[in-house]
């Protein structure tokens, strides 16, 4: 799997508190939820991955003892966006309940307790790809092998390269309803069911994922372009409902602005397209798809992954 952070990012803070109280607060969804640390259980939340690392920090690292603390979070990017906020937001959450606690994790930990507790504890569908690379960060290949092995390999991009792949890189944000549980419930079906079709596209998306690899190093992006199109090709054959109608039509106009691939991000269904042009032409993108109802702009990269620190009051 090849990934990269983005300069999108989550953050959470821990504050504590002196009334016996917790508060889970996100300002990003206008949500917040509290209760007394006295409760005898957890009461159901409409912030689960709050309450979920809240309930696995102070069961692993407190000795079950309940924590009177305040923890707010934002995110930059919309809920259900594909750019993987929930596992990053899950990191974040890991690192600063680490940090106020003092028993900090390394990125591997952050991690793989990052994927228990979304995909155990929680029961939410998905991969492990989104929370490594949210506590590394950088551009990395991983390499997920048998027995729950993970090896995260950063490449190291000379910066001629890295500075075109930036220049030539456009994100857009497709507004509206997006159903990334019920994709990858099909796709885990499918699989499981033996449909060939779709084991061969999963194949072609790992396949591209190692040639792309060697195009970006090299500044390809003529070549990364190429790969990156064959594989939202494979990508739309792996469910329905990984493209839409008004996903189909940015990408168009996308191509009719001399975009040279499109490709959903996360699950499909909407959330965000990335498009990779010729940096010159890059603006004309922009206007193009906002213009025609969506939310773009460019992107960077950042190399650091989950940072967490304590201010003294």
């Amino acid at each position: 799997m090849l990934n990269a952070t983005i300069d999108r990012f989550a953050y959470a803070f821990v504050s504590p508190r002196d009334d016996g109280q917790v508060l889970f607060l996100s300002n990003d969804r206008d949500q917040s939820h509290g209760f007394p640390i006295a409760a005898p259980q957890l009461p159901s939340s409409c912030l689960p991955l709050h309450a979920g690392v809240y309930e696995y920090v102070v069961r692993e690292l407190n000795q079950g003892r309940p924590l009177a603390v305040t923890i707010t979070t934002t995110v930059d990017v919309p809920p259900e966006s594909g750019l993987g906020a929930s596992s990053a937001l899950t990191v974040a959450l890991i690192g600063a309940l680490q940090a106020y606690l003092g028993h900090p994790w390394d990125a591997y930990e952050a991690a793989q307790r990052a994927v228990h507790i979304e995909r155990t504890e929680l029961g939410l569908p998905g991969g492990r790809q989104d929370q490594h690379a949210a506590a590394f960060g950088g551009v990395n290949l991983i390499d997920f092998q048998a027995g729950g092995r993970v090896i995260v390999n950063p490449l190291r991009i000379p910066d001629d390269a890295r500075n075109e792949l930036e220049a030539s890189l456009v994100v857009c944000h497709v507004a509206g309803n997006r159903d990334a549980t019920g994709i990858i419930r099909q796709q885990i079906d499918l699989v499981s069911e033996g449909h060939e079709a779709v084991i061969e596209a999963f194949h072609r998306l790992k396949a591209g994922a190692f040639a792309i690899k060697d195009s970006i190093l090299l500044g390809d992006i003529g070549g990364t372009a190429a790969i990156l199109g064959a594989s939202w090709d494979a990508k739309k054959m792996t469910a329905t409902g990984v493209s839409t109608d008004k996903v189909e039509r940015l990408c168009d106009i996308a191509a009719r602005q001399g975009a040279l691939a499109s490709k959903i991000s996360g699950a499909g269904g909407g959330g965000f397209l990335m498009f990779l042009i010729a940096p010159e032409n890059r603006l004309g993108l922009i206007n193009a798809l906002n213009g025609a109802g969506g939310n773009s702009g460019p992107v960077k990269f950042t190399d650091r992954g989950c940072e967490a620190w304590r201010v003294r009051a």
